[in-house]
């Protein structure tokens, strides 16, 4: 979870907390409550260097315009799409509202409908 002090992660085995601040997570807005991400330590202080995200979340959409009869899946075209975090991509002219969507983390661009 996030508050003021940054984001909060618990160890999925020891269940320790440990908070972050904003700076070392990257794309943040591609993040959701209970997401697993990958952190990397440095050992000899036991700090967090780095708060990575897997290469792909999926993500709900939450406002897109509609669809429009004719827009295909072979459509280069894009749109703008809010997902449920708040950020906002680029897709397809035939995603809606209410779909789930994979997006990768390193490019910040849609990859494909999850059916």
């Amino acid at each position: 979870y996030k508050d003021d002090m940054g984001f909060h992660f618990m160890h999925t085995e020891t269940f320790e907390q440990i908070a972050l601040q904003d700076d070392l997570v990257e794309n943040p807005d591609l993040m959701k409550e209970g997401q697993l991400v990958e952190m990397m330590f440095l050992a000899d202080e036991e700090r967090v260097l780095t708060c990575e995200l897997p290469p792909f979340v999926e993500m709900e959409v939450t406002y897109t315009e509609p669809a429009v009869k004719g827009d295909t899946a072979s459509s280069n075209a894009l749109k703008a799409a809010t997902i449920e975090t708040g950020a906002e991509i680029m897709v397809p002219l035939f995603i809606n509202q209410g779909e789930i969507i994979k997006v990768d983390t390193r490019t910040r661009t849609y990859a494909e409908r999850v059916r």
